[in-house]
């Protein structure tokens, strides 16, 4: 009872620390790579093989998989950002580094409890994901913009689970979700004259909405050493930021973009486990996100327009090795596609989710029975997308050429009771 209580207790603190996020992350798009410290040490993986309770964050029905457990951990992230403009006739010239802000921590904890034989139930607190960049000299200076230039998106999700075993080797789970988020953007003024709302459009603040969804999974045996899993994720629908309407489409409007995705594990030997997983985000689905820049509207209308965003395909790659009783070693590689198409470049400045190459390893030591620690690094490469036809000529022409890369270290301690 004692260890229960422990467990619980750490739990609601860090759960308190979460309710005030600090992430800005951007990897598959601005989705994190992963669920859990075993997962990303892992490449991401997670679908069919789940290994800890934040695995519950990606497939609801591992909730019957992963024992009575409480796992708490952090992420130090650290993005490389920023763009260069060339052919502008409005004295946008330049190369610029969105770096003023870095680093960054995201924080997740998670729960798991076997209920009955049949039902157990979770809960995970995590970041979905983010964005950031923090132009110190601004690029839109000669066009009269003041102060720095950049954006913070920050999304925390919390995610009660309830799992159910359909027989034996198969289950469904199914979670809720309850998101928190927030944005700011500063710099941008010569742009509120192409706003329905000039006064909703940059310098504002942080603007807090609240939003919800679903998300449903299924994990099964496909014969003694094969496992396969599939989930699908709703949009989440989100109030809109009300500081932010004269920015995005419909009023402010910022749901998150539906996804989907399946994967499967293998059993390749004793001690060797290979996985791999699919997913699929429907940012396109998202007006404030998918609409192109050259919508012909003004920002902030009906269907105005958007970061261009499109849908992008995720696959991921994982092999855990149990070395010994105590240690287990991790590796992994993952692939999302570039969401930013090269004539959408201009407004992206601001949100340059552009990396597509993820590298990752990682550990888990057993430091008691009941206790374990696990790390990770990860790195994403610089990607460099050039822009084609990128800057209206009613901003002078000439293109925008973003990049982005990132590095990001882990650990995660798991209690077992």
């Amino acid at each position: 009872m004692l260890d229960r209580t422990r467990a619980l207790a750490a739990f609601a603190a860090t759960a308190a620390v979460l309710a005030v996020p600090q992430v800005a992350h951007a990897t598959d798009g601005y989705f994190v790579n992963g669920m859990g410290a075993k997962a990303k040490g892992a490449g991401g993986v997670a679908i069919a093989m789940p290994d800890d309770a934040v695995a519950i964050a990606a497939n609801p029905a591992a909730a019957v998989e992963v024992g009575n457990r409480l796992d708490v951990g952090f992420e130090v992230f650290v993005p490389s950002r920023g763009a260069e403009i060339t052919g502008n006739q409005a004295g946008l010239n330049g190369t610029w580094s969105g770096n003023g802000a870095n680093p960054f921590i995201l924080p997740e904890v998670a729960y798991a409890r076997q209920l009955n034989d049949t039902l157990a139930f979770g809960l995970v607190i995590n970041g979905n994901g983010g964005m950031n960049t923090k132009y110190e000299q601004n690029p839109f200076a000669s066009f009269g913009a003041q102060g720095p230039a950049g954006v913070n998106l920050r999304q925390i999700f919390v995610t009660p689970a309830i799992a159910a075993k359909l027989g034996e080797g198969h289950s469904i789970g199914v979670s809720p979700i309850l998101m928190l988020q927030s944005f700011s953007m500063t710099g941008i003024q010569p742009f509120t004259q192409a706003s329905i709302a000039p006064t909703k459009m940059t310098n504002n603040g942080d603007d807090w909405s609240t939003g919800a969804g679903l998300r449903v999974g299924y994990l099964g045996k496909l014969g003694p050493a094969v496992k396969f899993g599939a989930f699908y994720q709703t949009k989440v629908w989100a109030k809109p930021f009300e500081s932010y309407a004269g920015l995005f489409a419909n009023g402010g409007d910022f749901d998150v973009p539906a996804s989907w995705g399946a994967g499967v594990s293998i059993k390749a030997t004793d001690k060797l486990t290979l996985g791999a997983d699919y997913k699929r985000i429907e940012y396109s689905g998202v007006a404030a996100v998918g609409n192109p820049l050259a919508v012909n509207l003004p920002f902030g209308a009906e269907n105005g327009p958007g970061f261009g965003w499109k849908d992008v395909d995720v696959i991921k790659f994982g092999a855990v090795y149990q070395a010994s009783d105590k240690l287990t070693l991790r590796a992994g590689y993952g692939r999302s596609d570039n969401p930013v198409p090269q004539s959408q470049t201009f407004l992206n400045l601001l949100a340059p989710g552009v990396v597509t190459d993820h590298f990752t390893a990682g550990a888990t030591v057993k430091l008691k029975n009941k206790l374990e620690l696990t790390g990770y690094v990860m790195h994403a490469p610089r990607n460099d997308v050039r822009g084609a036809g990128s800057i209206p000529l009613g901003y002078g022409g000439g293109e925008a050429n973003v990049h982005l890369a990132e590095t990001a270290v882990g650990a995660s301690l798991g209690f077992f009771f």
